[in-house]
């Protein structure tokens, strides 16, 4: 069993595109299961975000596996398969991980460095985990990939100036802004429209309230989680208030910088929601969402300048790398190797515990013989005798177990353990055995 990575990011495919393969909420479910029906399946975390799909999987083949992660993916998108195939990127076994470990690291992302992707990273995870598809090999995985990303953003700079998505997306509003009013002012003062409540909006809040922003108004579909995020910037000192979804045309209008995030499958501001802007009233719309959340006609309406992940996508592909995201990779480097190595080593315990194994079972035979041959001998000596035989096997069988372990651990350390296997005549089926005694247990269930 090995990890397989299939995945679409803004790297290789374009928004069209992962707009037709993003999966919401609602429906991650779904697509968990029908990835954990798949034959070739035993494990799987879905990660969809703004700028990526990924599935990662325990799979038995790796072309099996990839063709069944494929199948799933692209009927989430009503796509054929061979339409998904031009912008697929598929990772197998140690790329899997360098592949993970560089995108909790915030290295694979559109903004370098941004710190975002641990937590949608945990969720997806976390949701995976409560709906039983997550095993050993996943949990591990996926436990060490958030600790790289702690380690990351905890020993460089990457995001020292807490850059993200949604921060490059706000920047350019404050620059059209700062243009449509000769240069004189940005968000500082203007009236924001954030329209959904989650992680992202969330996050726009925070900056636009860095930026000085004069007044939010939170528009959500649960009232109550709108009025949460309003009354968390009211504490804040900003003037903020949370309304439905019905009353988006009246906000709009009122609104400066619109900014759209909702998870939503579907259009949620439509163009008529928005209408024309005159020359000294214009409006800056962020939609941030996958697919979009507003219309993409809203482009075309006089006074209205639209930033959306395309936008983006073509305005950060050519940033520059600086000595952080140098240091990060190699901190990518480093925890990929001891990984693997701890893989390598763990995968040779079984075959160390089946030789101990055996060896206890043929002092127990020789002791047992022994006291059918001498019956009268004297218990205390038996027991010395017995603690002797034990201590003799021990010590021969420490040096040879440490050193297969360190051995196993290095690149193509593998082959130790066969050997192992072959010189003490171990069943090639034991060590199978003694390191899953739970092999009986549900397909995808955590051991």
């Amino acid at each position: 069993m090995s990890v397989l990575v299939v995945g679409l990011s803004h790297r290789t495919t374009p928004v069209p595109v992962l707009e037709r393969v993003a999966v919401a909420d609602a429906d991650r479910g779904k697509v968990l299961d029908q990835l954990l029906k798949a034959p070739s399946v035993s494990e799987a975390v879905l990660l969809s975000t703004c700028n990526r799909v990924e599935v990662y999987a325990v799979v038995e083949t790796f072309h099996g596996g990839m063709n069944e992660v494929v199948e799933v993916l692209a009927r989430q998108a009503g796509a054929e398969p061979a339409d998904l195939f031009e912008h697929l990127y598929v990772h197998y076994s140690a790329a899997a991980v360098e592949h993970l470990f560089s995108v909790a690291g915030g290295l694979d992302s559109m903004v370098v460095g941004e710190a975002q992707i641990l937590g949608q990273l945990r969720n997806s995870y976390n949701a995976a985990d409560e709906q039983g598809v997550v095993g050993r090999t996943l949990h591990e995985l996926v436990q060490h990939a958030l600790r790289v990303g702690k380690r990351v953003h905890t020993e460089t700079d990457i995001d020292h100036a807490g850059a993200s998505v949604v921060s490059e997306a706000l920047r350019d509003a404050d620059t059209a802004l700062r243009r449509a009013s000769g240069g004189k002012v940005g968000l500082e003062g203007r009236t924001a429209l954030i329209v959904g409540a989650g992680s992202m909006g969330g996050l726009a809040a925070a900056h636009l309230r860095r930026a000085g922003i004069g007044e939010v108004v939170i528009a959500n579909r649960t009232p109550a989680n709108g009025e949460r995020l309003a009354t968390a910037l009211r504490a804040d000192g900003v003037t903020a208030t949370s309304t439905g979804l019905t009353a988006l045309a009246d906000e709009v209008a009122k609104a400066d910088v619109l900014f759209a995030c909702t998870g939503s499958v579907g259009t949620v501001v439509g163009a008529e929601h928005i209408g024309d802007r005159a020359p000294d009233r214009p409006l800056v719309v962020c939609d941030l969402g996958l697919p979009k959340d507003v219309d993409p006609a809203a482009a075309l309406l006089d006074g209205v300048r639209v930033v959306d992940l395309e936008t983006l996508q073509r305005r950060l592909s050519d940033a520059p790398t600086g000595q952080g995201t140098l240091r990060a990779a190699e901190i990518v480097a480093e925890e990929v190797r001891a990984y693997l190595a701890g893989q390598r080593s763990a995968g040779v315990t079984p075959t160390v515990t089946a030789l101990r194994k055996r060896a206890a079972e043929v002092v127990d035979a020789e002791l047992l013989r022994l006291d059918s041959r001498l019956p009268e001998l004297p218990a205390p000596v038996r027991d010395e005798l017995a603690k002797t035989v034990r201590r003799v096997v021990d010590k021969l069988l420490h040096t040879p177990t440490v050193r297969v372990k360190e051995l196993a651990a290095a690149p193509g350390g593998a082959g130790y353990a066969e050997a192992l296997r072959e010189l003490f005549g171990l069943d090639p089926q034991a060590p199978s055995a003694v390191s899953t005694p739970h092999s009986t247990q549900p397909k995808g269930e955590k051991r």
